[in-house]
């Protein structure tokens, strides 16, 4: 379930390729298959992006689904039903499910202790307060969790504490919290763990959870928030995560509505459809313990299974925009076929929780390998001789071998169903090599044509074969080489058949070998434009919105050597709050009223010190003169600079 508040990268990409591949290898085995996804909406990430762009939350949540649906087009994804956890039939969802945990006595009320800002007369949310992670001292982390070491924590705990929002150092308030009581889940969570088909490594580690320190879960959230109101409460609103998960139960429902469908059918305790979830082992904790432990008390049945993946690296190193390792999904597919990523991924990935690595030059290697090497081969080697025969295929053909190549498709399927696609293509690969051996020990171009056509239309039925094993992996690929020998269906059942005497279309190369792909491949056009190219036409310098802005308050930064912490009005539009490295030129006191002009639609900074909001214009010389821009007089503060 991608996050709406940026784009789709490779990581991410990987959870639904393995989705995708799985479910459609089980419709191929003629299995009913519904699979669902929607854009994880809510939460103070997504406020915080969209008072970014000065647009309204529910604006932002729906470009970026677009987006997301575009991205995942790319990549051959498809769902059953794409929706939002942002809807009418989540928000009724999670009061009903709530409700229902309310009655059974698992919800309860606390107070706690809160950050609050002063200055904006507000409680922050975790994503609203940066400061100094309390386990391992790294700075700039946010109030619910440490980027570099991993660690949870409330946002309370934070050392040094700054408000997003202000900059200002937050107090603390009592707020009144309500709770999900997770300990009174245990033993219902040990029979989940025992029944759901869950990698061991993943029950292990829940488990450990489970018999660890158990804390209840603070399911709300105070005002200002963007998600649902808690029924029955006063400017509480669910976390984010709670309707989260709901939003796979909702994304099914209104799809189930739309096709006279009722959403018992299939999620409700008595249904008989099995529910898995692919998941990254980030959120492990969450739909292993708080999910099923929530859901219990509805009338919607549990995960029947959840599977886990790993993390995806680049190059051997950790995706990092600063290290040019971070790629989109989009950046990918504009560069390379996005299929080759999905083959590539497969070939690595199992039934385990492995981190996977993509290495731009064995994915070229990889590919070049197997897929033309191999794959493609068999069908280019075998076209000239068909050629000959008026694109004929033999009346008969060397069934010795082809039963040799089918003695492992049950292992290759049981593969496919246990999620362990590296080895079914480990399998599919051996049956191409093989096959190409198969024609070079027959030596079709020194025997005679009948003879030849009999060895090529062998390895042509394997060849149909193999299209329909790694149909999954790679549909698109596959069906135009299927169309080429005209069988429009990757059904299972396809295996058995055997091509005989039958006229196929004349070969064309769908697939050539790659080059290895460069980084920098990725961002050619996000390079900075050398100097003597920078030019910019009128409709760039257009979209920076320059406005005049009066300085209300201006004061020095503890620790900054450069930097003055200024608040700006802007009169209708409000204030902004700016670090302008003056400190050198300009006393705090100096610019109080002075009017300056500031680039308006600069997207906020996370600094050392707080959030800059902005930019201050200024001009400099070369001995270190600063000299900060000012309006004529006369002109207002908010007006546009044009």
């Amino acid at each position: 379930m991608p996050y709406a508040n940026g784009e789709i990268h490779i990581g991410h990409i990987l959870e639904h390729i393995q989705t995708d591949i799985w479910t459609r290898f089980m419709r191929n085995c003629n299995h009913e298959v519904l699979s669902f996804c929607a854009d994880d909406a809510h939460g103070a990430p997504i406020m915080m992006k969209a008072d970014e762009m000065q647009i309204k939350p529910i604006d932002f949540i729906d470009q970026m689904k677009k987006d997301h649906m575009n991205s995942l087009e790319k990549f051959g994804i498809k769902y059953t039903n794409y929706h939002s956890t942002h809807s009418s039939e989540n928000e009724d969802l999670v009061s009903e499910i709530y409700l229902a945990a309310k009655d059974t006595g698992l919800i309860y009320k606390e107070d706690i202790e809160q950050c609050f800002d002063e200055e904006k007369k507000m409680f922050l949310a975790d994503r609203y307060v940066i400061g100094e992670c309390p386990k391992c001292g790294a700075k700039d982390q946010y109030g619910d969790g440490c980027d570099s070491c991993g660690a949870t924590y409330s946002a309370t705990e934070i050392i040094n504490p700054k408000s997003a929002l202000t900059g200002s150092t937050p107090s603390t308030k009592i707020s009144e919290h309500i709770f999900f009581d997770l300990k009174k889940s245990k033993s219902n969570l040990k029979k989940f763990l025992k029944t759901a088909s869950i990698q061991n490594s993943v029950v292990g580690k829940l488990s450990e959870w489970l018999e660890g320190d158990l804390r209840s879960w603070d399911i709300s959230r105070d005002a200002p928030y963007f998600g649902f109101k808690i029924p029955d409460e006063s400017d509480k609103y669910f976390y984010v995560w709670v309707d989260a998960p709901i939003g796979y139960i909702a994304s099914a429902k209104n799809w189930a509505e739309k096709n006279n469908l009722s959403i018992e059918s299939l999620w409700g305790k008595n249904s008989e459809y099995e529910i898995h979830h692919f998941i990254g082992k980030d959120i492990t904790y969450f739909h292993g313990l708080f999910w099923p432990a929530f859901l219990k008390s509805s009338n919607y049945k549990l995960p029947d299974s959840i599977h886990v993946h790993g993390f995806v690296s680049v190059n051997g190193e950790k995706m990092s925009k600063s290290k040019g390792t971070f790629i989109t999904a989009d950046q990918f597919a504009n560069v390379c076929d996005p299929e080759l990523l999905r083959y590539y991924f497969a070939s690595k990935l199992n039934s385990k929780i492995e981190d996977l690595d993509l290495n731009l030059v064995d994915l070229a290697q990889k590919i070049n390998s197997d897929l033309v090497g191999k794959f493609s081969n068999i069908f280019s080697r075998s076209a000239p001789f068909i050629s000959k025969n008026n694109n004929r295929l033999s009346k008969s053909i060397n069934e010795e071998y082809l039963s040799a190549c089918m003695k492992d498709m049950d292992k290759i399927l049981d593969y496919y169903e246990k999620k362990e696609f590296s080895k079914a293509i480990k399998l599919i690969m051996q049956i191409a090599d093989n096959t190409n051996k198969f024609i070079n020990e027959n030596t079709p171009w020194k025997i005679d044509q009948k003879d030849a056509i009999i060895i090529v239309s062998t390895a042509l039925n394997v060849f149909k074969n193999l299209c329909i094993l790694l149909a999954p992996i790679m549909p698109n690929l596959c069906n135009k080489m299927l169309k080429m020998l005209k069988i429009n269906s990757f059904s299972i059942d396809n295996l058995e058949d055997k091509m005989i005497d039958l006229e196929i279309d004349e070969f064309k190369p769908i697939i050539s070998r790659v080059e290895p792909i460069d980084l920098n491949d990725f961002y050619k056009k996000e390079k900075i434009m050398k100097e003597e190219e920078n030019i910019i036409q009128i409709d760039d310098f257009m979209k920076v919105d320059l406005r005049v802005a009066k300085i209300e308050e201006a004061s020095h930064v503890e620790g900054a050597d450069k930097l003055l912490a200024i608040k700006l009005n802007l009169g209708d539009l409000g204030t902004k709050n700016v670090f302008a490295g003056i400190k050198s030129v300009y006393e705090p006191s100096d610019l109080i009223d002075k009017l300056v002009v500031m680039v308006f639609n600069l997207a906020p900074r996370k600094m050392k010190f707080g959030i800059s909001e902005g930019m201050i214009l200024a001009a400099s010389d070369s001995e270190g003169g600063i000299f900060v821009l000012s309006p004529d007089s006369g002109a207002q503060p908010g007006q546009k600079i044009k």
